[in-house]
């Protein structure tokens, strides 16, 4: 599977810590907001998915690696590739670029479950998302 989505954002000064970089636990809101984004670039709003689907994502695990800082008015890139899905979960491989010049910040895999909104216990993937996850041109 190599689907990828890309979402741009700039770094705010409530992004970065005393020192003026980016905080680390905020890459890890990158990711998540690019993940959300790629999701509404599908069709699928966040609260739909929980009222009209009884679904929600949430994070099954994660593993990051920071490799250069981000500061504050950077333009970043963060580049989210689906790169297996299963019945239940899908694995994602994140990075964060700086634009200019294009150096590689962070990456991450982060693997996402599908579990019932109201039972918190994991469910398969519904049907209506794999086919417009499958459809997307690869």
């Amino acid at each position: 599977m190599n689907q990828e989505f890309t979402w741009q954002l700039r770094i705010y000064y409530e992004d970065t810590d005393a020192s003026g970089l980016v905080y680390h636990g905020r890459y890890v809101n990158f990711f998540e907001r690019a993940r959300t984004e790629w999701l509404r670039d599908l069709g699928f709003e966040q609260d739909v998915l929980a009222t009209k689907f009884g679904i929600l994502f949430v994070v099954h695990s994660m593993k990051l690696d920071y490799l250069k800082p981000a500061r504050f008015n950077d333009q970043i890139l963060v580049h989210s590739q689906l790169s297996k899905i299963r019945k239940v979960s899908m694995l994602f491989a994140q990075h964060i670029y700086k634009t200019s010049p294009n150096i590689l910040l962070c990456k991450a895999a982060i693997q996402i479950a599908c579990i019932d909104s109201t039972k918190l216990s994991p469910v398969s993937i519904p049907t209506d998302i794999l086919q417009k996850i499958w459809s997307q041109k690869i």
